[in-house]
């Protein structure tokens, strides 16, 4: 159990792939259908989360590409939203990637999340598009 600011909560280091697709279409793609928000390299990533009273409330994927950590489909439920929960997962996969030895963490970041990037370091890094009604941009952060 990890204590979160006044509320326990469970972290996990390995979901099961169908509470964390099922997370991501509910908050990050609702009018998609849930095989939308499945990826290729799911079954190879590392997905950490966050469950409250046995339900899994926030998520975040990890996967290694030449050396360095992307992180993808960062998920936390509306309701859920407001306590550190995004912040502590996004801690986790910084300490993953240092103490695994990666030169660095990135991601392609819904323009409107940048400034809680920002905060852990990440600068963007290339011009910004739009996909699926969102625009994006990468963040990028080089490890010590």
């Amino acid at each position: 159990m990890s204590r979160l600011p006044g509320i326990t909560y469970c972290f996990q280091a390995h979901l099961p792939l169908d509470a964390v697709w099922q997370l991501r279409h509910d908050v990050l793609y609702p009018e998609k259908e849930v095989a939308f928000v499945h990826l290729k390299e799911d079954k190879n990533g590392l997905h950490f989360g966050i469950s409250h009273a046995g339900r899994l409330v926030s998520a975040i994927s990890v996967f290694e590409k030449d050396g360095t950590v992307q992180f993808r489909k960062l998920a936390t439920d509306p309701s859920e939203r407001g306590k550190g929960l995004a912040s502590y997962l996004l801690q986790e996969v910084f300490d993953y990637a240092a103490e695994h030895g990666y030169s660095q963490v990135w991601c392609n970041a819904r323009v409107n999340a940048v400034k809680l990037y920002e905060k852990f370091g990440m600068v963007p890094a290339g011009e910004r598009w739009s996909a699926n009604g969102y625009d994006y941009t990468i963040m990028k952060k080089m490890l010590a």
